[in-house]
């Protein structure tokens, strides 16, 4: 797979699973300039209402120089003045980089299956970032029951004391 046609499965992925709560999905979209002082152009751009989100899309399949220029898109992310993550997928990451992936709080692997797009644990790490992003809240808490207060106890619990700290 071509980082090309990564970026295509990962748009195709989010029209399908949410189109419905109204996004629209654009390719290759000019956003202002890079830290370096480059035209930035982003590889999806996610649009919903007044709100936007980009994303760039990493596919290494072979080790190469996207090991290299990772931490440069990390900060190049994270300079853009508004939502946006990075995504990405492939064996060629180096262990440093997958690292330093995993453990970025704008980073996410996704990996759609291309036969059915379906929302999966390879597309979790996404979706929980659009939730944050549109306030889709339902997505984190599918599957939970809200918590019931428990009753009180019939004996009260023992008094205890605050102490001082600090003498």
């Amino acid at each position: 797979m071509t980082g090309h046609e990564y970026a295509n499965l990962i748009a195709d992925y989010l029209i399908q699973n949410f189109s419905d709560r109204g996004i629209i999905v654009y390719r290759e979209v000019s956003i202002g300039k890079s830290i370096i002082g480059k035209n930035r152009r982003v590889d999806l751009f996610v649009l919903k209402d007044d709100r936007a989100y980009a994303i760039e899309c990493k596919f290494q399949d072979s080790s190469g120089t996207a090991d290299e220029k990772m931490p440069y898109a990390l900060e190049n992310m994270r300079a853009l003045n508004m939502g946006g993550c990075i995504v990405y997928a492939g064996s060629g990451f180096s262990v440093g980089v997958l690292h330093m992936l995993q453990a970025s709080d704008i980073a996410a692997y996704c990996l759609p299956n291309p036969e059915d797009l379906d929302s999966t644990k390879e597309t979790r790490e996404l979706d929980h970032l659009l939730a944050m992003h549109f306030g889709w809240w339902d997505l984190l808490v599918a599957g939970k029951k809200p918590w019931k207060q428990r009753p009180l106890p019939e004996k009260p619990l023992p008094k205890v004391e605050q102490t001082e700290l600090l003498s």
